[in-house]
């Protein structure tokens, strides 16, 4: 299995997993264009696309599903209109291709919003943005994936000093919006195990974060409650710039 992060932020988000004989998109919320590009990145085309799931209905996740046929998308009731989607249900799994798919719920102010894990034979990925708190009562399901991919949002001091109105920065921060760093962290530590092998921070802001915020963050975060972070390929996704992981085969 690898993935390859072609977009990850609020002004769009596409995700593409291979696995030997499928190539899943999680989310499409950017331009057909820039996802031919981001496929072109990995030798594969639009027409390799197997299945598209969606996490949940903010345009930066679904703006282009137009360019999908119905029979290939997948979502939770009320994410995508019923007429253009498969309906798939909470923690129930379902599969596409190779994959086992079992969506996980998460917090957000949006209609049944989720998280996804995924698996084939040999490795599994978790694949969580969006969300205001990690609802810990999905531990069991998701403990130890091979590859997380994690909302790392916002660094709280940057956010409350943006010129965003006060309300979206109490929407940003409560338990319906988004992850800060340190939170994230916090819940990465409670996901991966022995078997993880790389995290990827995701949907940072472009205004209230940066990388190196983060992954400072994160470091004093694991430092804190003693986990090497040296045990994991640590790495953040971007707006506009692609990121290969996993077992990807021509990976430099």
């Amino acid at each position: 299995m690898y993935f390859h992060v072609i977009a990850s932020g609020s002004k769009g988000n596409a995700t593409i997993v291979v696995s030997s004989n499928t190539v899943l998109l999680i989310d499409m919320g950017i331009t057909l264009c820039r996802l031919e590009e981001g496929l072109a990145e990995i030798n594969l085309t639009v027409n390799d696309i197997t299945g598209a799931i969606f996490t949940h209905n903010h345009c930066d996740h679904i703006s282009g599903l137009k360019f999908f046929s119905p029979k290939i998308m997948y979502a939770l009731e009320g994410t995508l209109p019923s007429s253009l989607s498969n309906i798939v249900c909470v923690n129930q799994p379902f599969r596409i291709g190779d994959f086992e798919i079992t969506p996980i719920e998460t917090s957000h102010d949006a209609t049944n919003p989720c998280a996804y894990l995924i698996k084939d034979k040999e490795e599994s990925l978790f694949y969580m943005t969006d969300t205001g708190v990690f609802l810990n009562y999905c531990l069991p399901t998701v403990k130890n994936p091979t590859y997380l991919i994690i909302e790392s949002n916002h660094d709280i001091k940057m956010l409350l000093h943006t010129n965003r109105p006060f309300e979206l920065k109490n929407r940003i921060m409560s338990d319906k919006g988004h992850l800060c760093n340190e939170d994230s962290a916090i819940a990465a530590i409670s996901i991966i195990g022995d078997q993880t092998k790389e995290i990827v921070l995701a949907h940072l802001s472009e205004e209230a974060n940066t990388p190196e915020v983060a992954l400072d963050a994160y470091h004093k975060i694991f430092n804190h409650f003693g986990v090497n972070i040296d045990n994991y390929r640590v790495r953040t996704a971007y707006q506009r710039q692609s990121l290969t992981g996993g077992n990807y085969p021509h990976e430099n």
